[in-house]
């Protein structure tokens, strides 16, 4: 079956940085829109990049654009994000979704507090 696994999180102080990482398997990685969400305490959860299965391309949310980075290894089966410049305001649990087929596949998700 499908299967997204997060990794990555943690604890890290203003300005830092943390790659996530987000293992998928159980279906053709290369042919899924993947995208990574955040859901902070109290909030809804809320887009904050995709990267197509063919060329690649990108879009981010405003929030983090020039900051954050989606990116895949097709190879690996795997989903990257890398977050520079981190700021309070990030800390969230974060997602990574798969598109495959017209159906939504979600992993469980990985904490991400940015704090002092």
């Amino acid at each position: 079956q499908v299967q997204l696994v997060e990794s990555g999180g943690g604890l890290v102080q203003p300005g830092g940085s943390l790659r996530l990482s987000c293992a998928a398997s159980g279906f053709t990685f290369s042919s899924a829109v993947m995208s990574w969400y955040r859901q902070a305490p109290g909030k809804e959860r809320e887009l904050v990049a995709t990267i197509t299965s063919v060329g690649g391309r990108t879009n981010y949310a405003d929030s983090v654009k020039g900051r954050f980075t989606i990116s895949r290894d097709n190879a690996k089966n795997t989903l990257y994000l890398q977050m520079n410049s981190l700021k309070p305001e990030d800390t969230a649990k974060y997602y990574c979704k798969a598109i495959y087929y017209g159906t939504d596949y979600w992993g469980k998700g990985t904490l991400v507090t940015v704090s002092s």
